[in-house]
Order: C-alpha cells, then structure tokens, then sequence
C-alpha cells in the first residue's frame, strides 16, 4: 500500500510526465535513477547526445522543478557547481511510473527522443 507521502509524489510526478511532449522528462527521470550524482552541466550533455535540442538555461529549469516542486532530488551545492541524486525514498515510485509510461501513453506525449525542439 502506497503512504499519502508517496501517493502525493506520484500525483506530481504523473502531472509532470503529461505535460512531456517529446520524452524529455521521461529520459531525465531515466537518468536520475542511475544512481549517482549529477551537475547541470552533466545533465545538458546527456540530453543533447539523446539528441533534444535544449540549452542549458532550459535544463537547469528542469533539474530545478524536479528539485523543488516535485521534492525528488537532493542538491549538493559545491564549490562552483550545485550536484543532483535522486531521493532513495522515491526511486520505487519513479520505476513503476516510467515501466507503465512506457506502455501506456500519456495525453501528449511522445516515445521518439530525439531531434526536435523543446521548449520549456
């Protein structure tokens, strides 16, 4: 049985994943349950070698949502840069929601991700 913690990050998280036209979102929340830490830096490159076209001010507002409206990842804040990881307590939730969003279509999103625009 779902806690009412869990049950509210997994409202958020289906109403941030509706709104992902191209699969950014999806390929983001992919990234973050490798289970290490990454800047902003490191998450633009892995998105533009998926082939999205975004600049950095767009994935630094992303990385940031996820962070604070959603209260899924933990922020290292370093000397010169601020570092990412996903919150333990939510990697179950963010599995079963990606397993079924990949069966079962959001409203307006899409499976292809790569080469189109996307602007945030």
């Amino acid at each position: 049985m779902i806690n009412n913690v869990e049950e509210s990050v997994e409202k958020r998280l289906l109403k941030f994943l509706v709104r992902d036209k191209i699969g950014i979102r999806k390929c983001l929340l992919s990234l973050f349950l490798q289970a290490r830490n990454y800047t902003t830096c490191e998450v633009y490159d892995y998105l533009k070698k998926q082939g999205f076209e975004v600049n950095y001010r767009c994935v630094s507002s992303m990385v940031g949502q996820m962070h604070t409206r959603l209260g899924i990842l933990h922020i290292y804040l370093m000397r010169k840069h601020r570092s990412y990881s996903l919150k333990e307590d939510h990697r179950n939730i963010i599995q079963m929601i990606l397993t079924t969003s990949t069966s079962t279509t959001f409203p307006g999103s899409s499976s292809h991700f790569s080469n189109y625009q996307y602007n945030y």
